[in-house]
């Protein structure tokens, strides 16, 4: 063998975790030994006159059925009737299914769903510190805890069913709306933009969009204008003056309050504007029709596929972003988060505050809750048939339970050797 070769690694010694048999297989181990012990008995039994020694194995044996039987008795009166006979005090479990769904209920709740019992365990979890160094610098298992919280993120919005689950948001959304009053909202924003003048752009816009209005129209007017003057001023062709004076007037006015702030037909609108804003907020004739107007927005169908667009757009941002969680952690999300992981993990006051928010609230849940998820474990149990209840407590204990059986045998088995050893001295 080469210098440079790697030396030859050594097979195994020692299986440390050799397959062993469930539950069914112990009971054929079980049942096995005890008929073994059966057989050598009878065997014995037969050999014994000639051969007075084996008076110790018969012994052995024959104890060793009785301690093997009286087991399988008391395993197989668990959960049903030994041999089908309506023995009293046997099939214990299914018979007392209910009573153990309220212990276990019970338990639950004494020993685990207590308000003082979870503040007590969580007092030394440092739930915002785990929290900050996972946002500040996630590592290799932070990664995978990100992506695999972002997969199962993805696979339960892709999975559910989009037209129930959008009709709960729309409904949600539209119910929401329906609840709030809008008006006092609008009357307060139109307000504060009136004293902070933010509504000047607006105004202009208005007025330069009446401009544009008269310009696009100027043939409409020029033809009410005919329509409407005298037969005299027709013949006299004064119509088209009195058109050329009423469109130079109107520009001249639009002109002028584009320029002067205080210009009589512009104060009279923003006055008109702080108007409407008061009245949003205290006129109850004002409010009701805004409402109005709002329930009529509500029930029109283009509001609908508003809001199911809005729904679909809002889904599809959610699974992108749940299938790329690194591209929405490296722009400006992933810089606030990291921030707040920062804050969270070097500001003692803050990250105190934070553990016993958590503290609080999982105890406030538990005292909240406890009774309800304790009703859900034993209706759960209560609702299950007795041999459901059977076959699963049998898969969960019944491996050592059968264990219990060849102890059984072999323990009556050396009793009763001991207590022929003693007969015979």
């Amino acid at each position: 063998m080469s210098r440079a070769d790697p030396p030859p690694r050594p097979g195994p010694l020692l299986r440390l975790n050799p397959a062993q048999p469930g539950a069914a297989g112990m009971k054929v181990i079980a049942t096995g030994l005890l008929v073994l012990m059966a057989a050598v008995f009878l065997l014995t039994r037969a050999l014994e006159p000639r051969h007075p020694w084996l008076g110790f194995v018969k012994a052995f044996a024959e104890a060793a059925m009785v301690g093997g039987l009286a087991d399988w008795f008391a395993v197989t009166a668990l959960f049903r009737h030994p041999l089908g006979l309506p023995i009293p005090h046997t099939a214990i479990i299914p018979r007392n299914k209910d009573r153990i769904a309220d212990t276990l209920a019970q338990f639950l709740r004494d020993n685990f769903l207590v308000a003082p019992v979870v503040a007590r365990r969580m007092r030394g979890m440092d739930i915002a510190g785990a929290a900050g160094r996972f946002l500040q610098a996630p590592t290799d298992g932070g990664a995978r805890i990100r992506q695999g919280a972002s997969r199962l993120i993805g696979d339960v919005f892709e999975a559910l069913d989009d037209e129930r689950l959008g009709g709960i948001v729309k409904q949600a959304i539209s119910t929401r709306l329906k609840q709030a009053e809008v008006a006092p909202v609008m009357g307060a924003a139109l307000a504060s933009a009136i004293n902070e003048d933010r509504h000047v752009p607006m105004l202009e816009a208005g007025i330069r969009a009446l401009a544009r209005t008269l310009d696009a129209n100027e043939s409409l007017i020029r033809e009410l204008v005919r329509k409407r003057a005298s037969w005299f001023l027709r013949l006299a062709g004064l119509d088209e003056k009195l058109a050329d004076s009423i469109l130079d007037g109107l520009r001249k006015v639009t002109l002028e309050m584009s320029t002067d702030p205080a210009h009589p037909v512009r104060v009279r609108m923003q006055q008109a504007l702080a108007d409407l804003a008061n009245d949003l907020q205290t006129d109850a004739a004002t409010r009701a029709r805004v409402e109005g107007w709002k329930e009529e927005l509500l029930a029109n169908t283009s509001v609908a596929l508003w809001l199911d667009t809005l729904w679909q757009k809002g889904r599809s941002a959610i699974i992108a972003a749940a299938r790329n969680p690194d591209a929405v952690m490296a722009g400006r999300l992933g810089d606030v988060l990291r921030s707040m992981g920062t804050t969270l993990e070097r500001d003692p006051r803050i990250r105190g505050a934070v553990n016993q928010f958590v503290r609080r609230a999982v105890a406030g849940m538990a005292a909240s809750y406890g009774g309800s998820i304790v009703s859900l474990v034993s209706d759960t149990i209560r609702g299950w048939d007795a041999r459901t209840i059977t076959a699963r407590l049998e898969q969960a204990v019944g491996r050592d339970l059968q264990y219990i059986r060849i102890n059984g045998t072999l323990v009556g088995g050396l009793v009763g050797l001991i207590l022929h050893l003693i007969d015979t001295l």
